[in-house]
């Protein structure tokens, strides 16, 4: 009997379109079904209404309600509790890289020391029940 490999469903979250727009389409390219957001209000939305990502790309800095803000709240009310996150920011303090793993984070990611192709590999880390909070983040 042949097993298939399911496809992983990751879910982006940033206020960037052209990263949005990147990611979307680095993830889709190795296979992944991809879902994203502009932004933490539009992200709850989705959230709320239902989907289920194996994996959550959650920027921090963000207008309104920034990723700690929307993290804490998906959280609270167990959004997609199944759901692995990454938090994916220029922030690379480690007070912002502390808190995000005492939030229940799975790996940080520094925007602008990471290629997209690293980004992907984190991302298939923690899916395969790693972290990523690893140096360099």
């Amino acid at each position: 009997m042949e097993e298939t490999k399911k496809i992983k469903k990751i879910f982006i979250v940033d206020d960037d379109k052209f990263l949005l727009d990147m990611y979307s389409s680095k993830f889709a390219g190795k296979g992944f079904e991809v879902d994203h957001s502009l932004g933490s209000a539009d992200a709850l939305d989705k959230l709320r209404s239902g989907i289920t990502p194996d994996v959550i790309l959650l920027d921090i800095v963000m207008p309104g309600m920034d990723g700690f803000e929307l993290l804490t709240t998906i959280k609270t009310e167990g959004l997609a509790p199944q759901a692995k996150v990454l938090m994916f920011s220029s922030l690379g303090q480690e007070a912002d890289i502390e808190k995000s793993r005492t939030m229940g984070a799975n790996g940080y990611v520094i925007k602008a020391l990471t290629t997209p192709s690293e980004v992907v590999e984190r991302v298939m880390t923690i899916l395969e029940g790693g972290d990523s909070f690893a140096k360099p983040y």
